[in-house]
């Protein structure tokens, strides 16, 4: 029986073989769980370790290290501001506090429908177009703090196109 669909199932026993180092397909095969869970429960954590012949505590101590893994759900659209040196001086503070207010949240917060999650991040690797924000895996550069109700906006309206509709 696993936790992840049969799918992600397959793919994570492909990554295991992939590697000479069945250890090496650990956090690709973290990233791909919490895509599909929402975060590293601690259900992923002895499946990963499971799947790949490690401990828990091994598992662990790899997830805790990588910013990108969370322990606990996110929003549906992660919103992650990135406030490095390069997007620092171009305004990452100010698109970050535009973010903080229109949401209501702050680092690590989650919107209490669940919509958007937010973080101050170090880098997301867009310098030359700074200051930039990542949203699940779209990215927005060379921003300004007025266009970011414009963001939100669009992920909101994205959110209704593809609820259920009864």
């Amino acid at each position: 029986m696993t936790l992840f669909s049969p799918r992600l199932a397959a793919r994570l026993d492909a990554l295991v073989e992939k590697y000479p180092l069945r250890r090496s397909a650990l956090v690709p095969m973290l990233l791909y769980a919490q895509d599909e869970i929402g975060y590293i429960s601690d259900a992923v954590v002895a499946e990963v370790a499971q799947r790949i012949g490690i401990t828990e505590l091994d598992v662990r101590n790899v997830a805790t290290y990588y910013s990108m893994l969370r322990f606990k759900p996110a929003g549906k659209y992660n919103v992650q501001v990135c406030t490095n040196i390069s997007c620092m001086l171009r305004g990452g503070y100010e698109i970050y506090e535009r973010f903080k207010e229109e949401l209501g949240i702050g680092h690590k917060g989650v919107t209490p429908d669940g919509l958007f999650s937010l973080e101050e991040v170090e880098c997301i690797g867009v310098c030359c177009w700074a200051p930039a924000i990542q949203v699940n895996y779209d990215f927005h550069d060379e921003l300004k703090p007025d266009l970011v109700p414009g963001i939100i906006d669009g992920y909101r309206g994205k959110a209704v196109a593809e609820a259920p509709h009864a």
